[in-house]
C-alpha cells in the first residue's frame, strides 16, 4: 500500500497530464527487498518518443517509462526477439494507477505476448548459440588462473540458462531474471546449476557445472566446434 500511493504521488506531482499508468516490478509481485525501486510505466499521447527517468520521491527510488500509445510496440517487438519479455511482463502484471480504455487492449495485448512465448531460435541460431556455448565451456575446463575462471563461470552461468530456457521454447531474462525464468520452468534443474555454481564458486572443483552444461548440450548435438563458420564469403 506504501509503494502504490507513493507511485499515485509521482503520478500526481510530475505526471499529472499523462493519459495511463501502471505501478509494476516487484512491490506488485510481493518480490519487493530493502533495495526495490518504483517501476512506473506512463502512457502519454503528448509524448513524441519513448523515454527512461530515474530518481527519488521521498525515500522511493523511482525509475519511469514513458510511452505514446505507439511507441511503447517497439519496445514489446524488441523484447519479444531477444526473448527477455521485461516491458511486457510490466505492462501485463502492472497495477493501474490511472486508468484509459486504451489500456485494456494494451494489457491484453502484453499477456498474449507473454502466453505465446518467444520465437523459436533458427537452426542457425541454434548452432551459433552451441557453439559461443562451447567455446566458454572450453575456456573454463582449460583455465587454471582462479580469477579468469570465475568471471568464466559467471558468463557460462548465464549462457547456460539461456540455452536451456530458449532451446526448450521458453522466456529468458537478465540478472535476476535469469534464476527467475529458470525456476518458473523447471524448478529442479535450476536448483541444481545453481548448486554446481556455488560450489565451483566454493571449492574450485569444475566436475558439476562441466557435467551439468554437457547435458545441456547433449540434445542438441553436444559441444560444437568442428565446422563452425560465421562472415564467410563464398570464393568467385
Amino acid at each position: 500500500m506504501k509503494a502504490f500511493e507513493a507511485a499515485k504521488g509521482v503520478i500526481a506531482e510530475r505526471f499529472p497530464d499523462c493519459d495511463a499508468s501502471l505501478l509494476a516490478g516487484s512491490v506488485v509481485r510481493g518480490e519487493a527487498t530493502s533495495t526495490s525501486d518504483l517501476d512506473i510505466v506512463i502512457f502519454d499521447s503528448e509524448v513524441t518518443s519513448s523515454f527512461r527517468e530515474s530518481f527519488y520521491a521521498g525515500q522511493w527510488p523511482v525509475e519511469v517509462f514513458v510511452h505514446n500509445w505507439s511507441s511503447y510496440r517497439v519496445f514489446f517487438d524488441s523484447d519479444c526477439e531477444r526473448g527477455q519479455p521485461s516491458m511486457p511482463r510490466m505492462v501485463a502484471e502492472g497495477h493501474v494507477l490511472k486508468w484509459d480504455d486504451r489500456l485494456e487492449a494494451v494489457k491484453h495485448e502484453a499477456a498474449d505476448l507473454l502466453k505465446k512465448g518467444p520465437p523459436p531460435w533458427s537452426k542457425e541460431t541454434l548452432l551459433l548459440k552451441r557453439y559461443f556455448l562451447t567455446d566458454a565451456l572450453d575456456d573454463f575446463v582449460g583455465c587454471t588462473e582462479r580469477g579468469e575462471a570465475l568471471f568464466i563461470a559467471a558468463k557460462l552461468a548465464e549462457q547456460t540458462s539461456e540455452f536451456y530456457l530458449r532451446a526448450n521454447g521458453q522466456w529468458s531474462g537478465s540478472s535476476k531474471w535469469i534464476a527467475r525464468s529458470l525456476r518458473n520452468y523447471d524448478a529442479a534443474f535450476a536448483e541444481r546449476l545453481i548448486q554446481c555454481f556455488v560450489h565451483f564458486y566454493k571449492s574450485g572443483e569444475k566436475k558439476g557445472v562441466v557435467e551439468l552444461v554437457d547435458e545441456v548440450l547433449n540434445p542438441y548435438g553436444g559441444r560444437f566446434f568442428e565446422g563452425f563458420s560465421i562472415g564467410k564469403s563464398k570464393r568467385r
